[in-house]
């Protein structure tokens, strides 16, 4: 009994000192990827989707509606600031043009009649002050030579009374006359310059209709390349309604869409970069619109010294949009094992390279490439960096 209850002892202690060991899993070192923790320059960036557009674009809309009665080029034409693109029509447009320019000549009509009317009155005004100014010089004459008769006694009292009156009347009357001429000039004036104002509202009323009815032909507002052209002969377009629009072609931005996530960290002045035709170009935020949509915002990034070659609109860019500075960290590649481990640890391999074990690890930042080590690894271990589906709660891998 006694050697009986010493080997349930032994059994059981053996269960136990097996059962509190690592779970081990075998595993093939063909299927797994095994990387290296490297000391290097570290940068943060995150990639983006940019699409080429035209540095500038002018959006054509209708600054009058009407019928499209001819197009004088297709969509994609070159384009000359002032060339003509098509040719609207719009019978009330036109119509009120003619009112309008008849309405002018009556006007000026009117004021050809008033002002000869006015140069008429001026005239009669100027013959009666000469009639009634040599009626003042007669009665001056009479008055004065019956002064001269009454002293030496040739004439009677009455006589000379009767001539003064008559010369203070027709001094009266000369002063009527000037001041009436006066007061016609200065009426005279003011209508003149009244039918001078209306006439030039008039005539910048006229000169507004024509201009609407010259807006009737689209024209290119600057050099540039005619797209998105929506408009075929006999279609009906309203006021503001769009038309197409312009690209200047001197140069090109990227319009990138980013997550909302890195919005408090995306400003002006930060650069990206992008390989094409292996080569390595570079652009640079000039423009950060705040708005939110499904959750992106955009931004427009301009290109720094260097265009790529043979770009062209509507081309999407693959962009690395740097976060922060260069710095010196530990770096781990990429891959599936974050899925499974969130960061937290990671398949550390021996140096033998036959085992790999769990270790606690802390990653920092990341980039398009490499997660920034913190804490749990040094340079120089090798780390498994694929995918830990398979793994499930093991302790320990025994690589083959």
């Amino acid at each position: 009994m006694l050697v009986g209850g010493i080997l349930l002892l032994a059994l059981i202690a053996f269960v136990l000192i097996s059962s509190g060991g690592n779970s081990k899993l075998n595993v093939d070192k063909e299927r797994i990827s095994i990387n290296t923790a490297n000391k290097g320059i570290f940068q943060e960036n995150i990639p983006v989707n940019g699409v080429v557009l035209p540095i500038t674009t002018i959006y054509l809309d209708a600054l009058e509606g009407g019928r499209v009665e001819e197009k004088f080029v297709e969509d994609g034409t070159i384009m000359e600031a002032g060339d003509p693109i098509l040719r609207l029509s719009n019978t009330d447009l036109e119509l009120s043009l003619v009112n309008q320019e008849t309405q002018v000549y009556n006007l000026l009509t009117q004021m050809q009649i008033s002002q000869t009317a006015a140069r008429q009155n001026t005239i009669n005004r100027l013959n009666q002050k000469t009639d009634v100014e040599n009626n003042l010089i007669e009665a001056e004459r009479v008055y004065k030579l019956n002064q001269r008769l009454y002293e030496k006694g040739a004439i009677g009292k009455q006589e000379l009374i009767e001539s003064e009156n008559n010369y203070n009347y027709q001094n009266q009357r000369m002063e009527l006359a000037e001041e009436v001429l006066k007061q016609d000039s200065i009426a005279t004036e003011q209508e003149v310059n009244q039918s001078k104002n209306s006439y030039s509202r008039t005539q910048k009323a006229l000169e507004l209709m024509r201009k609407k009815v010259e807006d009737l032909i689209v024209r290119a507002p600057v050099d540039g390349q005619l797209t998105s052209l929506d408009a075929e002969i006999g279609q009906s377009k309203n006021k503001g309604e769009r038309l197409g629009q312009i690209d200047v072609v001197s140069g090109y931005k990227v319009r990138v869409d980013v997550d909302e996530h890195y919005i408090s960290r995306i400003y002006t002045g930060q650069q990206g970069t992008f390989n094409m035709n292996n080569k390595e170009y570079t652009v640079e935020i000039k423009k950060v619109y705040t708005q939110v949509n499904n959750g992106r915002f955009q931004v427009d990034m301009n290109f720094v010294e260097e265009v790529p070659e043979g770009i062209r609109r509507g081309q999407t860019l693959q962009i690395r949009v740097a976060l922060s500075q260069e710095k010196q960290a530990i770096l781990i590649p990429k891959g599936g094992f974050f899925q499974q481990t969130g960061g937290n640890w990671i398949f550390k391999v021996s140096e033998d390279g036959s085992r790999a074990f769990k270790v606690d690890i802390q990653l920092g930042s990341q980039n398009t490439e490499y997660y920034e080590v913190i804490q749990g690894l040094q340079p120089g271990d090798k780390v498994i960096t694929s995918n830990y589906d398979n793994f499930g709660d093991i302790q320990e891998l025994v690589l083959d």
